[in-house]
């Protein structure tokens, strides 16, 4: 655990008492700060109580006693409108702090030289994230990897010369981080997301420019508009920039030619590493996230041959393109957290003969944007609330079945593409819907998946069981 710094003898406010604001609260008092906590859910107080953490509800106290408001993240901020424990901070004139800008506090106060690598975006950092702790880990790097996925950040271990921090930052933590100051920031994409609790696009970048625009290095990829216009700020600003393109060749930064990693400095070229045959990074989408991982990894003094190893060995992430199983020449692929248009077009760009396992609970955007996509796909096997829905889109363009059910859907699936003659197929969960209506979330339908994957007859497994 790290305990929070700079927060001796102070007494502060917390809301949210889920898995991270409890955390939060142990940080604290190990900081020595008196916490006062609360949350909405009683349930939460409850077991924060049991714990020995003061809990009173901060509609009842006087706000003049404190310091700050550490809030969680799932909490409103601004929009659609200030949760009360922030209008009640914000009319005391009370600060308002999130777990990961404590982090940043904690490292300035105890180890500057423990290298911080920061990583947002609207879709891929996750599997970024994840990518860069490992090929640290495997170059035999001392990491902690946490944030927004995996473990909470204050419970990572102590800031010390040398240990690596691989933080993946949401737009909600970065909102509410005012001082993270990240050795390497890094900005993936800019799509809308979240506008609900940000109220615009134009907001939305602006608190994810924080993150690069704060670090010592920024690297942006610049395939975007919202991104590009961000990365030409910086520039004109002198800041230390590694522009990253899937697109198209840079002068200065890096890029994609092919399935080659290529790093260019006043256009002149250098081949790094070739992703040909690493099926965890399958994709555009996965390229941009090998190109962000390899340029932070570069900057941290890796040699080309430790990032080509890193890069080899990834696994992948559970859920996202996550490779499961292989029976003869089919593939069986587990994209459970597609759970979007967006997300679906990038999976099945990744593929040219799908058997495509869609459906659950719809969404506005529906299927009806991925028609270009259409003719990768040998047949769809439609699930769930969606499957009427997804059935009129498809109508004569694709070949499909409603299946009702996941475990009936991979079998029927299995068959069809095992028996095709034309080489190559994959069978692919790749939802573009919620999971809510057949299982509790996202997770639970990928374990489901796999499971049945598993149990088919002739399978040969890939990896391990998350």
């Amino acid at each position: 655990m790290i305990a929070a710094a700079g927060v001796s003898g102070k007494t502060i406010a917390l809301f949210g008492l889920g898995g991270s604001g409890l955390a939060t609260a142990r940080s604290l008092r190990a900081g020595g700060a008196k916490v006062v906590a609360w949350d909405d859910n009683p349930q939460s107080v409850g077991l924060a109580s049991t714990q020995g953490i003061e809990t009173q509800d901060l509609r009842d106290v006087r706000w003049q006693e404190f310091s700050s408001l550490v809030l969680s993240p799932g909490v409103p901020l601004t929009h659609p409108k200030p949760h009360w424990a922030v209008e009640l901070a914000n009319a005391a004139g009370v600060e308002i702090i999130g777990d990961i800008e404590l982090f940043a506090r904690a490292r300035r106060a105890m180890c500057t030289s423990a290298p911080f690598i920061a990583i947002t975006g609207t879709n891929g950092k996750s599997t970024t994230t994840a990518l860069i702790a490992h090929m640290l880990k495997n170059a035999g790097r001392d990491t902690q990897m946490g944030g927004n996925i995996g473990r909470a950040v204050l419970t990572l271990d102590p800031p010390v010369p040398g240990r690596h921090y691989v933080v993946e930052c949401s737009s909600y933590q970065i909102d509410l981080a005012p001082t993270l100051d990240a050795d390497i920031g890094i900005l993936l994409n800019l799509t809308p997301d979240h506008l609900d609790r940000h109220g615009s696009m134009e907001q939305y970048s602006a608190i994810k420019e924080q993150l690069v625009l704060q670090s010592r290095v920024a690297i942006i990829s610049v395939d975007d508009r919202h991104c590009a216009a961000i990365a030409g700020r910086l520039a004109d600003a002198g800041h230390q920039l590694r522009p990253l393109s899937t697109s198209r060749a840079l002068d200065d930064g890096y890029f994609l030619e092919g399935s080659d990693l290529v790093a260019a400095r006043g256009g002149r070229q250098t081949r790094l590493v070739s992703l040909e045959g690493i099926g965890s990074l399958r994709g555009t989408h996965n390229a941009e996230n090998a190109l962000a991982a390899t340029a932070s990894c570069l900057e941290l003094g890796m040699s080309v041959a430790e990032i080509a190893a890193g890069l080899a060995s990834f696994p992948g992430l559970a859920h996202r393109m996550e490779q499961v199983g292989r029976m003869g020449s089919v593939l069986f692929v587990n994209d459970s957290k597609a759970t979007n248009a967006d997300a679906v077009a990038t999976a099945l760009a990744s593929f040219d003969h799908i058997y495509w396992i869609a459906g659950g609970l719809p969404k506005k955007d529906g299927i009806a944007g991925l028609a270009e996509y259409f003719p990768r796909i040998a047949k769809a096997y439609l699930i769930g609330e969606a499957a009427p829905e997804f059935s009129a889109v498809l109508g004569e363009n694709v070949a499909y079945e409603i299946s009702g059910t996941l475990d009936v859907a991979v079998r029927h699936a299995a068959r069809d593409a095992t028996a095709d003659i034309r080489g190559e197929s994959v069978v692919l969960l790749s939802p573009a819907c919620a999971s809510f209506d057949q299982f509790r979330n996202f997770e639970v339908r990928g374990d489901a998946f796999r499971d049945a994957v598993r149990t088919l007859s002739g399978i040969e497994t890939i990896g391990e069981t998350h």
